[in-house]
């Protein structure tokens, strides 16, 4: 079974070495064997399970609740209710942030739209409506 080094594994990955030995110093990657000297020895098992601990970091996951589900994979099957009810508690977060996320680009578009459109004509002035005041005298 191949090995990776974690220099290998933070080009893989584009992480830092940095930050592959924090998660290891917060528990996130117990199963990470070392040689006797301490050089972490990475399975293509442990890269998986490293792509999945980045995925919920993306999503805005703290360290300490993917501790959690790192210990309930520990755990094994006992902890599968756990684990489905955070991954779909992470699944409605993320459509949360999408929505989110799809407001701010209608107004990042309109915004493209009018500056462009303020490019074109020279001038901002062209967004400028004229208004019209009606006075109903009773």
């Amino acid at each position: 079974m191949r090995t990776y080094s974690i220099s290998e594994v933070s080009k893989e990955l584009n992480l830092t070495p940095y930050t592959l030995r924090y998660y290891d110093k917060e528990g996130l990657i117990p199963f990470v064997e070392r040689t006797s000297g301490g050089t972490r020895l990475f399975k293509e098992s442990d890269i998986e399970a490293l792509k999945v601990i980045e995925c919920l970091k993306s999503t805005g996951m703290p360290i300490k609740e993917i501790k959690h589900f790192i210990d309930w994979c520990s755990e094994g099957d006992s902890t599968l209710q756990q684990r489905y009810a955070m991954f779909m508690e992470r699944k409605a977060t993320v459509e949360a942030q999408i929505e989110e996320l799809k407001k701010a680009m209608e107004v990042i578009e309109h915004k493209c739209l009018y500056y462009k459109t303020a490019l074109d004509a020279g001038t901002e002035d062209i967004h400028k409506k004229s208004k019209i005041k009606i006075s109903i005298n009773n």
